[in-house]
């Protein structure tokens, strides 16, 4: 093994797990913007926002807040989540707060259901 090698694998092992990492934090982005989606979908059908709150947490991420609030005739859906560093080494590692969002109109058929 030349001096070369043996500075170039532990740059790659970083390029590598820094590449991880991003992969696991757009995963995470993404199923935070799809429960988003699934509950501005559900309260506009007319679900409660308990119900709602429950699709949502079954697409994001373990761990992720769903906040569901009016907003001038739209139901506006947030969910957030932490990003963690994957493997061992993700408890001691910075985590990256990712967030989904949508909003939707209520169908015109649905009585409006209140929010607590």
């Amino acid at each position: 093994m030349t001096a070369e090698t043996a500075v170039a694998l532990p740059a790659l092992a970083v390029v590598l797990a820094l590449s991880l990492w991003a992969v696991a934090a757009v995963t995470a982005q993404l199923q935070c913007v799809d429960a988003a989606r699934v509950a501005a979908r559900a309260v506009a059908r007319g679900e409660s926002p308990a119900r709602s709150t429950a699709v949502a947490r079954d697409a994001a991420p373990r761990g992720a807040s769903i906040s569901i609030a009016p907003s001038d005739g739209l139901v506006v859906v947030e969910v957030r989540s932490r990003a963690k560093f994957p493997g061992p080494w993700g408890r001691r590692a910075p985590s990256l707060v990712v967030a989904g969002s949508a909003a939707a109109t209520r169908e015109e058929s649905v009585a409006p259901e209140p929010f607590p």
